[in-house]
């Protein structure tokens, strides 16, 4: 009887410690508009070069923000686009993935996960940030999983937020496919 009264007194505390703890993510209203030019920006990849986005203008660019390397959600998203990658090369559609992980930390994943496509360090948040694609968890900002889909003109086609890792190459895919019809 005592347990089932301390059990039913921790579980308002256990859902509102929940509740702060789930990441706040920017509002939609900061992700930039489909139609839009997509804005410009270089960053360091895995190499250690220097990537922008407007070296990509004559092909289709998927650019997709994730959390953290090497974590459960990001591993599945950057495997299936990595599983995917000779469909988005025959779409002439180029794979960037921003994340604010050190260059360091991008390596180390790449080697760990075989990841071939290039993923871009924004250490001091711009991009993520540029893109309304920031969220928090405790003092930490981190990207949120969001993607654009941008076209050969460098004008934003598609936007994807709170993605779902395990189908989002998939969609992306398809959505080119759709986007290419038309």
């Amino acid at each position: 009887m005592k347990i089932s009264r301390i059990l039913t007194g921790l579980l308002p505390a256990l859902a509102l410690l929940l509740t702060m703890s789930r990441p706040v993510v920017r509002a939609a209203d900061d992700v930039p508009a489909v139609g839009t030019a997509a804005p410009d920006f270089t960053l360091s990849s895995q190499e250690g070069k220097k990537v922008s986005l407007h070296d990509y203008r004559g092909q289709w660019v998927v650019l997709y923000f994730y959390p953290k390397d090497m974590t459960p959600g990001c591993t599945i998203e950057a495997h299936n686009f990595q599983r995917d990658q000779k469909e988005y090369d025959a779409k002439k559609a180029a794979i960037l993935g921003v994340s604010v992980d050190s260059v360091d930390s991008h390596v180390q994943f790449c080697t760990k996960e075989n990841l071939t496509f290039k993923l871009l360090s924004d250490p001091d948040k711009k991009v993520v940030t540029t893109y309304g694609s920031t969220q928090k968890f405790g003092e930490n900002v981190v990207a949120a999983r969001n993607t654009f889909l941008i076209d050969p003109k460098g004008v934003i086609r598609k936007v994807y937020t709170k993605v779902n890792p395990m189908p989002h190459s998939a969609e992306v895919l398809a959505a080119l496919d759709e986007l290419k019809k038309g």
